[in-house]
């Protein structure tokens, strides 16, 4: 099981805009081309993404489904990657002060790649997680600079910025 998390200096609500947008899919996750609703209302239950894999001159369709969804707080997916199968794809935001901490836990469910699962497997999800959530990040610091929110150190006096702190 691959188990990531990033933290993104944003509201959670900022990133739940853009994982709620079914459009804005292949902008942050890996090895999508393009993306579109496919049927019912992203991103409740059972709503279904569509999306192409490019590989080389090939392109492939395959799908996203919603198996479970709690606004603002918590998303499974299963994505459908042809005969490689499906894989479970959980993301979780958590607030952290006035940012977000996303959590994505992804492991193979059917097909080859559940048979084929192995801690090999887990390394290439683990790196393919740590450049989805740094496009997530970038994309929703992006889109959300109203309510950004850098950490400071508040001021202990004029002068003595970050007092009392290493």
């Amino acid at each position: 099981m691959a188990r990531r998390h990033r933290l993104i200096r944003v509201s959670p609500r900022a990133v739940w805009d853009v994982l709620a947008d079914g459009h804005r899919y292949a902008e942050w996750v890996v090895g999508t081309a393009q993306s579109e609703p496919a049927r019912g209302q992203w991103p409740h239950k059972d709503a279904a993404i569509r999306f192409q894999v490019r590989l080389g001159p090939l392109r492939l369709a395959n799908e996203t489904v919603v198996r479970h969804c709690e606004e603002g707080v918590a998303l499974e997916l299963e994505a459908h990657a042809g005969v490689l199968g499906t894989a479970r794809i959980a993301i979780e935001l958590r607030p952290w002060g006035d940012q977000c901490l996303v959590i994505v836990d992804e492991h193979p469910l059917r097909g080859a790649g559940g048979r084929l699962h192995n801690v090999g497997f887990d390394a290439l999800i683990q790196l393919r997680h740590r450049t989805m959530l740094a496009r997530l990040a970038r994309l929703c610091e992006s889109t959300a600079p109203a309510t950004r929110h850098l950490s400071r150190v508040p001021s202990a006096g004029p002068g003595v910025e970050g007092a009392g702190h290493a």
